[in-house]
């Protein structure tokens, strides 16, 4: 039972990306911001290999790493949760998200009063906790909602548990969120929920709650719900996706209370995405430019993050990664542009740098991928890359090997091995065998596929392909263009190829990878491939 188990460190930025200036950001890095700090611990991530990933270098290197790890770009135009979130789920947003600089317009501002009956206090990009402390006692003795945007597409909405009941906030909330399409669609509109007395001083409770503009387009969340699948979402997934796509959600206080129900999931029964948001790094250390607390939080993931591996079964993967960044000692308290990190280990995935990768999508497309979902996206999977050898990949590899052993290959030199899995579990081999003439010579992929047929075998689940001179492999050597139009004849698109490399290594493909737009048996009116 295939399960992914995605955590997003809300806000853990891994550098910034080239574009920064653009948005307003310089020097910013929020990992090696918190690393600076006596408050960080590195133990266990230094295990996955988070310092083996392009631009770490002031993080400890580890030779033989846990994980997979890579360094992402960021594709949509923003820094936010929302848009990063979506970019991961494997929507890109090429236009920004709209942002108030001034404040919200009077049609706004007019409407959003008559649909509460209350007036607003504000109006600007402000600091949360300086908004409480500024206006929270003229909101107590007059009713009006503290109302502020910040450098995000947001509308946060502030007041007084005990002047706004918080579910009276949260149906003021929802309101803004239905008045706030179009031109004014804001990715969040944020509940910020507070208690406290003028004189001791005013707290934001963990009544928070952010009111998401949909995705514009399908996730794979969606997409894996829709096919059956468990999507059980953690944190405020639900938020940030606007309660669709889930099949099962739980709200969180904390990252502490994430973690914990994180480790609860993996004693369920399902196949699926556990998908969790630790949201604490960004709310609470973040924006508030606290460093030290910032590393303490990275410190308690880094001391929780054994007893989850521990756990994990056989078939789990689990990624890690992060939505944009946060430096909490740069010049300004809002979101940096900056790349984020990606960590992907369990038993079935091969540990190994993948350098520097363009788009969170990535992420949406691997966990499809490995889940068996038909979601696609613009970015590719990594599973090709990462996934250890099957056992049906070893045997056909094995097979593939000693298939081109055998090749009679005189006036060329070149030895071709190929070796063919049938949907019967049957594995057939075959040779290039050259001719004096040339012309009557066959490839090792035909050879194989002839035999097959020869013992009415036409139906196959994956191809090997090998190849070098002198019989020794050095080099990937796909199909030629006679044998991608034999090949057409009896597989699908979908079949997957093994592109041997090397005695132990190989890359994956797929059948319609090579040979897009085939001429196959459908232009003749057929439907099976071979039957």
């Amino acid at each position: 039972m295939k399960r992914v188990f995605l955590i997003v460190l809300d806000s853990l930025g891994a550098g910034q990306m080239p574009d920064a200036p653009v948005f307003g950001d310089r020097d910013c890095h929020t990992l090696k911001r918190i690393a600076g700090s006596k408050k960080f611990a590195f133990n266990s991530m230094k295990k996955m290999g988070m310092g083996n990933i392009d631009g770490q270098e002031f993080l400890p290197r580890e030779e033989k790493p846990l994980a997979a790890v890579a360094r992402v770009a960021e594709l949509s135009c923003g820094k936010d949760s929302t848009i990063g979130h979506w970019e991961i789920a494997g929507v890109v947003s090429p236009a920004p998200l709209p942002t108030y600089p001034d404040g919200f317009p009077p049609e706004v501002t007019e409407e959003f009063t008559k649909l509460t009956g209350r007036g607003i206090l504000l109006n600007k990009p402000y600091s949360g906790t300086d908004a409480i402390r500024e206006y929270g006692r003229e909101h107590m003795e007059t009713g009006k909602l503290i109302v502020y945007t910040s450098a995000d597409s947001v509308f946060q909405i502030a007041a007084h548990e005990d002047i706004v009941p918080v579910e009276t906030l949260y149906e003021y909330c929802r309101l803004a969120r239905n008045m706030l399409q179009g031109k004014h669609g804001v990715g969040r509109v944020i509940a910020r929920p507070f208690v406290g007395t003028p004189e001791e001083g005013f707290t934001r409770t963990y009544n928070r709650r952010d009111f998401s503009l949909e995705a514009p387009e399908e996730t794979v969340l969606d997409r894996l719900a829709a096919e059956g699948k468990t999507v059980y979402g953690i944190g405020k997934i639900e938020d940030l996706f606007a309660h669709r796509g889930l099949t099962k959600s739980i709200h969180t206080g904390s990252n502490t209370e994430g973690m914990a129900k994180a480790l609860e999931a993996l004693d369920l029964d399902f196949e699926g995405l556990c998908f969790v948001n630790l949201v604490d790094f960004d709310a609470k250390y973040g924006h508030r430019q606290d460093v030290d607390g910032y590393a303490a939080a990275f410190a308690e993931f880094d001391a929780w993050l054994p007893s989850f591996l521990a756990k994990m079964r056989d078939e789990d993967v689990l990624m890690i990664t992060a939505d944009h960044g946060c430096d909490p000692g740069d010049s300004h308290t809002d979101h940096t542009r900056e790349y984020i990190p990606l960590l992907i280990c369990g038993k079935p995935v091969k540990p190994l740098n993948l350098g520097t990768i363009e788009g969170f999508a990535t992420i949406a497309a691997t966990v499809a991928d490995y889940l068996g979902s038909s979601y696609k996206c613009g970015s590719k999977s990594l599973l090709p890359v990462i996934a250890k050898p099957s056992k049906d990949e070893k045997a056909l590899v094995k097979a593939a090997l000693e298939a081109m052993e055998k090749s009679y290959s005189p006036y060329s030199g070149f030895k071709v091995g190929a070796a063919l899995l049938a949907e019967n579990g049957k594995i057939y081999s075959g040779c290039n065998i050259e001719n004096a003439a040339y012309s009557p010579s066959v490839c090792a992929e035909r050879t194989a596929i002839f035999k097959a047929v020869s013992e009415g075998v036409s139906s196959f689940k994956m191809l090997a392909v090998c190849g070098g001179k002198g019989g020794k492999v050095k080099g990937v050597f796909p199909p030629c263009g006679v044998c991608r139009q034999v090949i057409a004849e009896f597989c699908s698109p979908d079949m997957p190829v093994l592109l041997i490399s090397g005695r132990n290594s190989f890359e994956r493909t797929t059948f319609g990878s090579l040979l897009p737009g085939a001429f196959s048996p459908s232009f003749m009116g057929k439907s099976d491939a071979g039957k």
